[in-house]
């Protein structure tokens, strides 16, 4: 019975956390300032081709997949394939967050663009804060990062730092070409890259005890959330 309680609240911060992160993503798209780096392709897809972002985002799952099946080899995990069908269902999350979204305001005035910005990088981090330590599937661009990190001995944190600095020049890159302007990245971006993972460690200090004695969340858990 204890056992189903903390099996449950791991569903529960699972869950909710994804759920937080897309409506960071979605409040950073409304700010019109840039999105975070590991959104920023699939903004990139959505500003170039039109698509939905929720859609965009499932494909890029599945691309992510596909990358570390290439790379890991027969070191890939099958487990591993639930990668798909969780980024399936963040798209459908990111969706739903997009369209309620829409029934706020478009910001015209700076200020007001640079407080969602700020607003968006706190639900991310909130996001990662809850949903990393439940220890189910990550996210493919999550696993991606693991894989490379696995692979090429880097840790996690500087893996991170050159995944995120390409997928920004890639976005940058096509948009340039595609549409002649910054497209997905800006100044929200940068501000993304550097605020997210210092929020994820403050939040860690402050309340990281009394979430882990909830969760039981393991070591290693702890260790990709903080690296």
């Amino acid at each position: 019975m204890k056992n189903n309680k903390r099996i449950g609240r791991k569903l529960l911060f699972y869950f909710g956390g994804l759920i937080i992160m897309t409506f960071g993503v979605a409040i950073s798209v409304k700010s019109d300032l840039g999105v975070t780096p590991i959104s920023s392709i699939p903004y990139t897809m959505t500003v170039v081709s039109g698509m939905d972002l929720g859609i965009a985002t499932m494909i890029f799952s599945v691309f992510m997949v596909l990358v570390q099946i290439v790379l890991l080899r027969k070191q890939y995990k099958i487990v591993n394939l639930l990668q798909i069908p969780v980024g399936i269902m963040f798209g459908a999350f990111l969706t739903l967050s997009g369209k309620a979204m829409n029934y706020l305001p478009t910001p015209e005035d700076s200020i007001l663009k640079i407080i969602l910005m700020l607003i968006s990088t706190v639900f991310v981090a909130l996001g990662v804060f809850l949903y990393v330590p439940a220890g189910f599937i990550p996210l493919a661009p999550e696993g991606f990062l693991l894989a490379l990190s696995k692979i090429t001995k880097l840790k996690f944190s500087t893996a991170k730092v050159i995944s995120d600095v390409s997928m920004v020049f890639i976005s940058l890159v096509t948009c340039l070409i595609a549409i002649h302007s910054l497209g997905s990245v800006g100044i929200g971006t940068i501000v993304a890259a550097l605020l997210v993972g210092n929020e994820v460690k403050l939040m860690t200090k402050i309340c990281g005890e009394s979430r882990d004695k909830m969760l039981g969340a393991n070591s290693e858990s702890k260790r990709s959330e903080n690296d």
